[in-house]
């Protein structure tokens, strides 16, 4: 457990409106997070669905209401607090409290996808002492980039302090928090996914909570999962790949690690749903990956890992086919240094000039 509070810092080149500074109760994120971005959810919202119907088969959205009403029940019993934020989301946005839960589990609803796919991110850490690191990039579909934001935020109650990369409406992707802890996040595929608590609001979930590995662990085991994902975290003294099904979870630890979308504990390699075309590129990125994290020295500064990020295979280019993922972004973290720094692909305008110093300066 970090011995006092790690001051964050975060360095981006998103525009200063996809930059939401938050601080409160849950109930007070989730209202100052709508109104801050009202327009920008309403207008997500309104694009055929969050853009589901574009990147989801129509079977794969039938009942869509019963879907998010079995998802909410879950997450109102296991996390009340999260609950609230979300309340809190569709007040300030003028939005249903369904259309609320429907931005935080999009990915869920959508499920498993019949498109093959070139990517769904590409992880790595390394621990390195102060220098340690935890980066990704962020592949997804449905055309996301202009979504990508970075949430600062601060747990009245408690004054715990988050940093987060995120999209419109979603209360959090991956990121860091004050005590030194990370979280970074892969796709696999494999079971039969069920209403739970989706990926994404778990890690919110975990570094809301967790100070450390350890922490992390025992709060994965205590909630209900709702589907498959591959989480990699790091406290600066130890780094996990956790891969999970359901509530199936296998733990792997290294000094140095890299994960795509493919499973790698061997109980879940049998299980693995990734399709061959997918699986092609998920080891072209992992192999890559690792070779250009061996060839970047530990006290490296922080352009090191973008440069090797923006390279393919490791970099998913866009083919402008909606349904594809493609790279939207890139994040590279430093927890025991606070550090979150956060790459648009393809900013939807120019980075402020603090902004912009500060990506140089890293």
């Amino acid at each position: 457990m970090a011995e006092r509070a790690i001051p964050l810092s975060v360095a981006s080149n998103l525009p200063p409106s996809r930059h939401l500074r938050l601080s409160g109760s849950h109930f007070e994120l989730g209202l100052r997070h709508g109104l801050a971005h009202r327009e920008a959810i309403q207008r997500f919202l309104a694009d055929r669905r969050t853009r589901l119907d574009a990147v989801a088969p129509a079977a794969q959205l039938a009942d869509l209401s019963g879907r998010i009403a079995a998802h909410a029940e879950c997450i109102e019993w296991a996390l009340p607090g999260m609950a609230q934020e979300i309340r809190g989301l569709a007040h300030g946005a003028g939005i249903t409290l369904e259309e609320g839960y429907l931005l935080q589990l999009r990915r869920e609803i959508a499920g498993y996808q019949a498109v093959p796919t070139a990517g769904d991110c590409t992880t790595f850490g390394r621990l390195a002492g102060a220098c340690t690191v935890l980066g990704q990039t962020i592949d997804l579909n449905g055309g996301m980039a202009p979504e990508l934001s970075v949430l600062e935020i601060t747990h009245g109650a408690t004054g715990r302090c988050l940093a987060m990369a995120s999209f419109t409406g979603l209360l959090g992707y991956l990121g860091l928090n004050d005590r030194g802890l990370a979280v970074g996040l892969n796709l696999v595929l494999a079971g039969a996914w069920r209403p739970g608590i989706p990926a994404y609001m778990l890690i919110r979930h975990l570094l809301d909570e967790a100070d450390s590995v350890d922490d992390c662990l025992a709060v994965l085991r205590a909630v209900p999962l709702a589907s498959s994902r591959a989480l990699m975290l790091t406290d600066g003294r130890r780094l996990v790949t956790v891969e999970y099904v359901l509530d199936d979870i296998r733990v792997t630890e290294a000094d140095a690690s890299c994960h795509a979308n493919h499973f790698l504990h061997p109980d879940f390699v049998p299980r693995d749903a990734l399709n061959p075309f997918a699986r092609t590129s998920s080891l072209r990125r992992q192999q890559a990956c690792e070779d250009a994290l061996r060839a970047v020295p530990a006290e490296a500064a922080l352009e090191r890992y973008f440069a090797f990020m923006d390279a393919a295979p490791v970099h998913v280019a866009d083919t402008g086919d909606l349904r594809r993922e493609c790279t939207v972004g890139t994040v590279v973290m430093q927890p025991r240094l606070g550090v979150l720094a956060v790459r648009q692909r393809a900013p939807v305008a120019a980075p402020s000039p603090v902004a912009a110093r500060a990506l140089q300066a890293v």
